[in-house]
């Protein structure tokens, strides 16, 4: 992949973005989602889950499925600000 390429769509992080996060000594999925919110977004790492696995299974020697995944909550249900306000009723 060409370091330019989008691997989190959400958070706008590129493969370039990865190996530097990697290359300042981050070296599990936890601690790069901590510092750059990749699978954080609205997709909840969909999208850029394995992309990241890839690249940290290069950094470590290790294959993707030995890669330890960052923990990962339910997704929510957007609310509107009419309903946070008492204007309208959310299904």
């Amino acid at each position: 992949m060409s370091d330019k390429t989008i691997v989190c769509r959400c958070e706008d992080l590129t493969v370039e973005d990865i190996r530097e996060w990697i290359d300042k000594g981050y070296k599990t999925f936890e601690e790069i989602k901590r510092v750059s919110r990749i699978g954080m977004g609205s997709c909840q790492g969909r999208t850029c889950r394995q992309h990241l696995l890839r690249e940290l299974a290069k950094a470590t020697g290790k294959s993707p499925a030995e890669v330890e995944l960052a923990t990962f909550r339910p997704p929510t249900k957007p609310v509107s600000l009419g309903t946070l306000a008492g204007g309208e009723v959310d299904d």
